[in-house]
């Protein structure tokens, strides 16, 4: 491990000179206020919660809702599991010298534990994760606002260049583009954070119109559903399930804030839980009500009306704006490795053009959700914290506990593997 006296101390000096960041200096600066139970608890709801749920009755069509369900209860037990060893492996490091390591992220663990290419790999994989939510939102906006305004699914892009294709789907993301590299060239993202939090708000809001509606359509009609699918839509449901819980990253600064952290793991459990249970709700009643109609984006089920428009558009917005805020940890990492820590807009329109190309190339927003969850969101949720709590337990935890490591790390990889590959497949297969 690599949290010795000298890199403690060094590490220090550095920061006491106030030269620009480095491989050593934290992702987070000043400490912050610390936070109640309710406001952690609510933390962790902002942090977990997203436009992946949206997917989840989809995933229970392909699955079965059965399979759906048990999925979804092990994702979010093996999930919770691998947060708390992030959580032990970095009360190791702070009783190291008093702390003074301040592993205040995961990237800042991984330095700790693993030195500069333990960094290194955390920050390639938070910046992936994060643009491919991105990515998922502009998927989200340009077929939702297709269905809202032209009452048809949306085209499939080949995988040519995008800018030569004048579908619906691209008029809608290049339509965003020039909008969003305004929204992310702003410098600091105070002013839109309060919009993340009302995004959540309509999150919720539009999860109870969409529940109702469905329990509405399920007391009035009964249609036909599968209880489990097969080993191919196994891994895409464990894909899409994994995208579902996209909070692993905030989980140490979360836990910092903490008034009582010795409470910790209960209110993560608590979080986590109702979180699987308003997700399986969700999915569940998606599926009864729509059956094999369900579409991959299950606010587009929902009929004409006000209500239903009204949903779909604030959806939009505010994933619109939500946008800038997701991709400030992509800026955080690409700035502070490319340009010194400095802000620099040739940069951040660079990664704003990227995300929009790649969303130009996928035309099914779960299918996407399911390449990310297992490949990205699978290695930052299982992989790395198998592997960094190995390294770090491994002279005093005993074999028992080494071997949990590396089936956590063993399962992580052939999740990975195979869920990246369904996933393509199905990217890539020819859509009916």
């Amino acid at each position: 491990m690599v949290y010795d006296k000298e890199k403690i101390s060094s590490s220090s000096s550095r920061k006491s000179r106030s030269l620009p960041p480095g491989e050593e200096t934290p992702l987070l600066g000043e400490p912050k206020p610390l936070s109640s139970h309710p406001k952690t608890l609510a933390n962790f709801f902002i942090a977990i919660v997203g436009a992946g749920v949206l997917g989840m009755p989809y995933a229970f069509k392909r699955t079965g809702w059965i399979m759906g369900l048990l999925i979804l209860f092990f994702i979010a037990g093996s999930t919770t599991y691998c947060m708390m060893l992030l959580v032990q492996i970095r009360r190791k490091l702070d009783s190291v010298d008093n702390g003074i390591a301040e592993v205040n992220s995961f990237g800042d663990l991984g330095f700790a534990v693993c030195g500069t290419s333990g960094r290194l790999v955390v920050d390639v994989l938070i910046t992936l994760s994060q643009a491919g939510f991105c990515i998922g939102y502009l998927i989200f906006i340009s077929n939702t606002l297709i269905n809202l305004f032209h009452n048809q699914p949306s085209m499939n892009s080949s995988l040519s260049w995008g800018m030569s294709r004048f579908t619906t789907k691209s008029l809608y993301i290049w339509g965003c583009f020039p909008f969003q590299l305004g929204l992310n060239s702003i410098k600091t993202l105070t002013n839109l954070a309060p919009l993340s939090i009302f995004a959540d708000v309509v999150d919720i809001g539009a999860m109870a119109v969409v529940m109702v509606e469905d329990l509405r359509l399920i007391m009035k009609r009964s249609v036909e559903v599968k209880a489990f699918g097969g080993v191919s839509v196994f891994f895409y449901g464990m894909g899409v399930a994994l995208f579902g819980y996209e909070g692993i990253a905030m989980v140490l600064p979360i836990e910092s804030e903490m008034k009582d952290n010795a409470k910790f793991g209960k209110i993560l459990t608590l979080s986590m839980g109702l979180t699987t249970l308003m997700y399986g709700a969700f999915g569940a009643l998606g599926y009864f009500a729509f059956g094999a109609a369900t579409k991959d984006i299950i606010t587009s089920n929902l009929g004409p009306g006000w209500i239903s428009f009204l949903v779909q558009l604030g959806l939009c917005i505010n994933l619109f704006f939500t946008f800038p805020l997701m991709m400030n940890p992509v800026y955080e990492i690409v700035e502070r490795r490319f340009s010194g820590g400095r802000y620099c807009l040739w940069l951040r329109w660079l990664l704003v053009l990227f995300v929009s190309l790649v969303a130009l190339f996928v035309p099914n927003f779960a299918d996407f959700l399911s390449l990310v969850g297992s490949s990205v969101c699978c290695c930052l949720g299982f992989i790395l914290p198998g592997l960094f709590h190995l390294l770090a337990f491994k002279d005093e935890q005993g074999w028992k506990g080494c071997i949990l490591d590396v089936v956590i790390m063993t399962f992580g990889v052939v999740l990975a593997l195979s869920g990246t590959w369904f996933s393509l497949m199905e990217i890539l297969s020819e859509k009916d």
